[in-house]
């Protein structure tokens, strides 16, 4: 019997040893790895996908300035002197609008251009060949004929084409090349145009008002294309190997593309596969993931282009390789993997040596206290002290053996002693977890208020590069227009001066956000200058519920509250406010100096026209975790108001009437 109880934890203390030493390298760390590496992986796609949705983008961009560009041309055209003389001059008026509009198509790169009356009749045409009558029942041509600039994407049919020119229907002309994954058709040509329609209402000498109509043809427009292109995958913008690739469709045909079939031809007449044509064409989705385009596997955007009688009618499409990066993730995996082989196979058997040095002397130390237990107070573990913790166990564990007996009754008293100390202990820890059951809301507070503020500052932080690439766009624009830009100068001032305002704007939220950081040494504040600071942050807020705005800023006093910690407190209450009053109100902000037992402050009242509060709550507001927003609301809001102003010596009352607003006044002594 003594030798089975003494090979038994012989087994179990090599086994667990290994165990120890093994689990961590062959099973621990392979997991680790592979849940690693399919996150990675997932990581990877999205930020290509990601990619690709901001290229869409710019993409999407250049073309709405291409349709407003073409919009102003008009409109500017119909308005100069030019073709105002030219509209009432006398005998020549015919030749000299000819001549004008033929003048203007080729200046703005138009591929047709004429007058029409308020019916449909053509006055005059830049090219003899147009129309003599065109179908007013164009959404864009009836827009223009009620006073307005339109513009859109149309399809033209083959025979409205031809009849502005043949070389237009030519041009429009594509042949059907059989692609992999396309749905099945039984056409082999594309004969419809992609027009970029515009029409504006012009005066006329003898007829009123009329239109002043044009278009560009994007079929073929390889220009047009590869301009998107070069704007959206400019040169190092993708890892070598890679190419960024740009296509127009109209329906599910490429009409305009920079993929090619093969060197020096592109793919026109190629058509988009079934799945991406189910999603964006029929049900009207953006289309981000990879895609088969024509030959290969591109990360791929599409998004549909809807043309002026609401109708989806063709996509526009960028996209760049997958190959390149799908061989980085290869190469990264296999080069992880090797490295993990060659550390498993270099360590495994030095783990297994330390492993033995560690459980030969744990299994000798065991048999000793088994010789013990059996009643041989005599055996020792005789273990060489070889200066490691192992060796040193065994000699404490030698000297414990002879002191056993004289501890066993010095343990008996200290049982006795601990007994009255832990009933001291008990006491003392229940006063302290009355303390920390005080403490557990501000705690609670603290944390959500915390997350509020990583929250606020992570979306201010991502507002900022839209904001990079709006500035980005429009140095390029500028770049591209070249001398040109100066006909643009007033648009492109305002763009300028937009962003700066909505870089203004995301520097209060951040100042909001993370008061630490921007809050400066100062320690005081002018209350109207803290209101100013806190309107942008809420004006979507009074815009969406048409609330009116009145200040009354007669404070001359500063505050004894810093600048970031007051603008918390008057944000919150003004969204308070704002929210009393969904159907619309005024928000009234006053300041004013004002005296409180005899010490100089100033009072800021934030006043609605809401619904009110009810008498029965008005004393609970303040309270913690207590809200009326059921499902919106924390309760935080007003608690932390209150001790905010509280910190400060300040104080904050209310005062409201049902069905007639709610009046929060705060009051603060003058910085000294």
């Amino acid at each position: 019997m003594p030798d089975a109880r003494q090979a038994r934890p012989t087994r179990s203390i090599r086994y667990r040893l290994l165990a120890i030493a093994l689990l961590p390298t062959l099973v621990i760390l392979p997991i680790l790895l592979g849940v690693t590496m399919v996150r990675w992986n997932a990581k990877f796609d999205a930020v290509l996908v990601s990619k690709v949705n901001g290229d869409l983008t710019i993409a999407h961009q250049y073309l709405s300035r291409i349709l407003e560009n073409t919009g102003e041309h008009l409109t500017a055209l119909g308005r100069s002197a030019e073709f105002r003389d030219a509209v009432a001059g006398e005998g020549q008026t015919q030749a000299s609008l000819q001549t004008l509009l033929s003048e203007a198509r080729t200046a703005l790169s138009l591929d047709f251009l004429y007058i029409a009356d308020s019916t449909g009749r053509v006055i005059a045409r830049a090219e003899p060949g147009a129309p003599e009558r065109v179908d007013m029942s164009w959404p864009v041509l009836a827009d223009a004929v009620s006073g307005s600039t339109s513009t859109a994407i149309d399809i033209f049919p083959a025979e409205l084409l031809a009849s502005f020119s043949p070389a237009l229907a030519q041009r429009a002309k594509i042949d059907l090349i059989a692609t992999p994954n396309a749905v099945p058709t039984e056409a082999s040509q594309s004969t419809s145009g992609m027009v970029v329609h515009s029409a504006s209402s012009v005066g006329l000498a003898d007829e009123g008002r009329g239109i002043l109509a044009g278009g560009i043809l994007l079929n073929r427009n390889l220009e047009f294309i590869d301009t998107i292109n070069d704007l959206v995958y400019r040169e190092a913008s993708l890892p070598e190997g890679s190419q960024g690739t740009a296509t127009l469709f109209l329906d599910d045909v490429r009409i305009s593309t920079n993929v090619r079939l093969f060197e020096g031809r592109r793919a026109l007449g190629t058509r988009v596969s079934a799945a991406v044509r189910r999603l964006v064409l029929e049900q009207g989705e953006v289309w981000l993931d990879r895609a088969f385009v024509v030959n290969d596997w591109y990360i791929s955007a599409y998004e549909p282009i809807v043309d002026s009688f609401g109708k989806r009618v063709g996509m526009l499409y960028v996209g760049f390789l997958e190959t390149p990066f799908a061989r980085s993730k290869i190469a990264s995996v296999v080069a992880i993997l090797a490295a993990f082989f060659v550390v498993t196979l270099a360590s495994v058997p030095l783990f297994l040596q330390w492993a033995r040095s560690i459980f030969k002397p744990l299994e000798k130390m065991a048999d000793t206290i088994t010789l013990v237990e059996a009643g041989n107070l005599g055996a020792r573990t005789s273990i060489s002290d070889v200066g490691d913790e192992i060796s040193r166990v065994a000699a404490h564990l030698d000297g414990l053996l002879d002191r056993l007996q004289a501890r066993d009754r010095e343990l008996r008293d200290w049982n006795e002693e601990l007994n009255s100390r832990v009933d001291i202990r008990t006491r003392e820890l229940q006063e302290t977890n009355r303390r920390l059951e005080a403490m557990t809301k501000q705690l609670v507070m603290a944390e959500k208020l915390a997350a509020i503020g990583e929250i606020t500052a992570g979306v201010a932080h991502e507002i900022n590069n839209p904001i990079a690439v709006i500035q980005g766009n429009l140095e390029v624009l500028r770049a591209i227009m070249g001398e040109r830009a100066g006909e643009a100068d007033t648009e492109l001032r305002l763009i300028d001066e937009q962003t700066e305002r909505m870089t203004q704007i995301v520097t209060r939220l951040l100042q909001f956000a993370r008061p630490e950081e921007y809050s400066g040494t100062t320690a005081d504040s002018l209350p109207g200058d803290v209101i100013s600071d806190c309107l942008p942050l809420v004006r979507h807020m009074l815009r969406t519920n048409e609330i009116a705005v009145e200040r009354h800023d007669r404070a001359s006093r500063h505050a004894a509250m810093n600048r970031t910690e007051l603008q918390q407190v008057l944000v919150n209450l003004m969204v308070n406010a704002i929210h009393a009053m969904p159907e619309g109100g005024k928000l009234t902000l006053a300041s004013s100096d004002e005296e409180r037992d005899a010490a100089p402050g100033v009072r800021i009242d934030v006043s609605d026209t809401g619904s009110g509060i009810d008498p029965m709550i008005l004393d609970r507001i303040f309270d913690p975790f207590f809200t009326t927003k059921r499902g919106a609301g924390t309760g935080l809001g007003l608690s932390i108001t209150h001790m905010l102003v509280s910190r400060h010596g300040g104080t904050i009352s209310a005062h409201s009437v049902i069905g007639e607003g709610t009046r929060f006044s705060i009051w603060l002594p003058e910085a000294g």
